[in-house]
């Protein structure tokens, strides 16, 4: 996708009052220059959620989230940042342009997605109708017998896909779509002697959305158990559609997991269906594929919360383990609920009911304790062999708790779990971490308390006193910001010398990481005591030169170590250096 030229974006952005477009959104009081209200992004009952008008951005000083009103756009539709754009555009009534760099092929593949979409929306309301003709009725008959009701099928959007081997293909050529698109959507297939057909015949239809709501792919359920194939057949991967991208029923439940603070994790879509028809929880489906770090983040735009409600039997713990690894190392607070042996939940809530599966989930275990017991079971702690075996089944997990202090928590619970000393597991946990340490997260990313004070106050200065805060940036080196957690925030405002004062603090906000973003907006919503940007800039030059003076004594006591007679020349060198900057350090004190 091409980029929006940037004079268009700085205009966009000089038309957008940023509360008036949270506003939409969230209700605000004035508070001084700025405006408060409860943070939409997690649940408060406290306001800490800050609208800064004039200067255009918002911070939470809850959650930390933070940004321009481009981002608050991003994270409350959960949307790109082109889409945000757009989104804007059409609020303030603005005429989008075309995007730079929009190639024939970009082009291409983005009139083939408006298509894909078409057409799949033209299917799932011509799966809808036959699920209410009378060819429908044994289907109709199925979802009853699964206590499926009425209202959740209009709201899950289930169809019914009939036998004829060509009736949906028929209506979407009747719509003008090509065979050669519908081919590439798969929701018609062409066998080997050449015939097409439709790809799903005789099956319950279950429709699988984007996050936003827009059909992107079916599941269909065998009618029949010796009708052939799965028994469950899925739409192949598409440009629009990719399984490990997506999970099922996120576009239902996405509020309502704000709300409560968790999701709760089901394996297909019946179970989904049963817990959401219940009320019992908000949930979402892997739908019986393994879960993915793309769906682990895109769930963790809504929680950091997880129960995992997967089958009792091997192969649904077996993936219930797996998720939950996956889920810990992303920074998930993971608990685990276990039915009875032979339910899943949608067996649960027919036979007990909604209230009772609720039950189950308020009485869910911790992932790590119910990991524990699943890795003793079998084991004899009384001998050493059962400990090693132990320990090395818990090191792989342990390692890949992002939290050090998570991990070591974890590592008393094994130690105790195991008989063995609390020193002996933290240290074997700590060296399984670091060899799989392959790159630095986001969570390990500069926070405001590693900041010098004179890099924070420049950053607040850049915001609130933005034209004496570029002229001080002016007067430093690249080297003046190595080493500097403030670093790559600095670079990019320097880079931004040329761009009008006013449009800068949001520019810089939109140019930055989001996690950058959240820093700049939480110092620059708060009241620091604040020197001359002039003056923080000396003091981040004298830090360098402090750093560099510090550097060349290392040195100079190395040589000394290694023979003040062999080395002298270079002492004296060095000597020399280190005088000068001395001299320097001085004349900015």
């Amino acid at each position: 996708m091409g980029l929006f030229p940037q004079t268009f974006i700085d205009d966009l952005r000089m038309q957008a009052n940023i509360l008036q477009v949270v506003q939409e959104y969230v209700p605000l009081k004035r508070a001084g220059t700025s405006y408060k209200g409860c943070c939409p992004f997690h649940n408060e009952k406290t306001p800490s959620f800050n609208v800064h008008p004039d200067k255009g951005f918002f911070h939470c000083f809850g959650c930390g989230v933070g940004g321009d009103v481009f981002k608050f756009l991003e994270l409350h539709e959960r949307i790109g940042f082109q889409e945000a754009v757009r989104l804007l555009a059409q609020k303030f009534g603005v005429s989008i342009p075309e995007a730079e760099g929009t190639s024939d092929d970009a082009r291409h593949d983005a009139a083939l997605r408006e298509a894909l979409l078409k057409a799949h929306e033209i299917a799932a309301q011509y799966f809808r109708e036959q699920l209410a003709a009378p060819s429908g009725a044994r289907a109709r008959a199925q979802l009853a017998e699964r206590s499926v009701t009425p209202r959740t099928i209009e709201q899950l959007g289930l169809g019914f896909a009939p036998s004829a081997r060509d009736g949906l293909k028929a209506r979407l050529q009747e719509q003008g779509f090509a065979q050669g698109l519908l081919l590439q959507s798969g929701l018609i297939v062409q066998r080997e002697s050449g015939e097409v057909v439709d790809r799903f015949r005789n099956r319950l239809m279950v429709p699988i959305c984007r996050d936003s709501g827009s059909v992107i792919a079916f599941g269909g359920r065998q009618m029949d158990a010796d009708q052939g194939g799965p028994k469950y057949l899925n739409s192949p991967e598409t440009s629009i559609y990719s399984k490990g991208r997506t999970l099922y029923g996120l576009n239902l439940t996405k509020t309502q997991i704000r709300k409560v603070g968790f999701a709760v994790l089901v394996e297909g879509y019946f179970d989904f269906a049963q817990v959401f028809q219940s009320e019992a929880a908000p949930t979402v489906a892997s739908c019986g594929t393994a879960l993915t770090p793309q769906q682990a983040q895109l769930l963790r735009r809504f929680t950091s919360k997880v129960v995992l409600s997967f089958d009792p039997d091997a192969a649904g713990q077996g993936a219930a383990v797996r998720s939950c690894e996956l889920l810990v190392a992303e920074g998930f607070d993971v608990n685990v609920v276990v039915l009875d042996k032979g339910e899943d939940p949608d067996t649960f809530i027919r036979r007990n009911g909604g209230d009772q599966y609720r039950a189950r989930l308020r009485t869910s275990r911790p992932y790590l304790e119910y990991l524990l017991d699943q890795a003793a079971d079998g084991l004899d702690f009384g001998h050493d062999d059962s400990r090693r075996i132990f320990l090395g089944r818990m090191l792989t997990v342990a390692a890949r708790i992002p939290d050090a202090a998570a991990r070591d928590q974890f590592a008393d619970r094994i130690a105790h779990k195991a008989r063995i000393t609390e020193e002996v597991v933290r240290a074997e946990i700590r060296k399984a971490a670091v060899q799989r340490r392959t790159a630095v997260t986001a969570r390990e990313m500069p926070s405001s308390g590693q900041l010098k004070h004179a890099e924070k106050a420049l950053i607040w200065s850049l915001i609130h006193n933005t034209r004496e805060a570029l002229d001080a940036l002016s007067e430093l080196d690249a080297e003046d910001l190595e080493e500097l957690a403030g670093r790559d925030i600095l670079e990019v405002a320097r880079s931004l010398h040329e761009e009008p004062v006013d449009l800068l603090p949001t520019a810089l906000l939109q140019r930055l990481t989001t996690v950058n973003a959240q820093l700049v907006t939480s110092i620059a919503a708060t009241s620091i005591s604040t020197a001359p940007p002039v003056g923080c800039a000396r003091a981040i030059k004298r830090l360098r030169w402090e750093r560099e003076r510090a550097a060349i004594q290392r040195e100079i006591d190395r040589l000394q170590e290694l023979g003040a007679h062999q080395h002298g020349q270079e002492i004296d060198t060095l000597w020399q250096r280190k005088k000068s900057l001395l001299h320097r350090i001085e004349e900015l004190t």
